[in-house]
């Protein structure tokens, strides 16, 4: 069952970012199917994280999507080549986001590693925000996409992922956040390979 607007629209960041463990991403760009099992996510707050990048109501042309209702897609690069896909949570204003970080394919795998340029199915292929998204073929002209529609969405198969295999620990990757880089906002599925090898 495809996830809905009400279900993005939830207003804690937190709980839906564990709760996507075990969901699943798909995409169909240019009439390829391709996704997978969500296995690593993290949850950013617009009240209390100064990691947040619509922390203290910052506004810009990059995070202006955060500020609309949730279950649309903010994709932004990072090191001026990858692309991170951010899931917008909560109602308009309220500018929180999911970011997807760890992907065990399942669909359309020969055209993933195409798009990634490896020839054998293994963890580098989606195991990381930046690869995942290559391999679905998302990219920054996806930034705002609904993702109740049919180019980029999330389906939730029955599976619940009990607490015990789920890791949590800190974010990756902001020391700038101070305080708040030791929240433990990274959830995984314990022992998946799929997950980033960020530690």
């Amino acid at each position: 069952m495809k996830l809905t607007h009400d279900y993005y629209r939830q207003p804690d960041v937190v709980a839906l970012a564990r709760d996507m463990l075990g969901k699943y991403l798909f995409s169909c760009i240019d009439g390829v199917l391709t996704g997978g099992r969500i296995v690593e996510t993290e949850a950013y707050a617009h009240i209390g994280d100064q990691a947040c990048h619509s922390h203290l109501g910052r506004f810009t042309k990059r995070t202006s999507v955060m500020y609309e209702a949730g279950g649309v897609a903010y994709v932004y690069l990072i090191y001026g080549r990858y692309a991170l896909f951010n899931i917008i949570t909560n109602e308009a204003g309220k500018a929180d986001a999911v970011l997807v970080r760890g992907l065990e394919p399942t669909e359309g795998i020969a055209e993933m590693q195409l798009r990634r340029g490896i020839t054998s199915i293994v963890p580098k292929l989606t195991a990381g925000p930046g690869l995942l998204t290559q391999a679905l073929g998302i990219s920054t002209k996806h930034y705002g996409t609904d993702l109740t529609g049919n180019l980029i969405w999330i389906e939730d198969l029955g599976e619940q992922v009990p607490d015990e295999q789920v890791v949590a620990s800190p974010r990756v990757g902001i020391d700038y956040a101070g305080d708040d880089a030791a929240l433990p906002w990274r959830f995984r599925i314990r022992g998946n390979k799929w997950t980033s090898p960020a530690k």
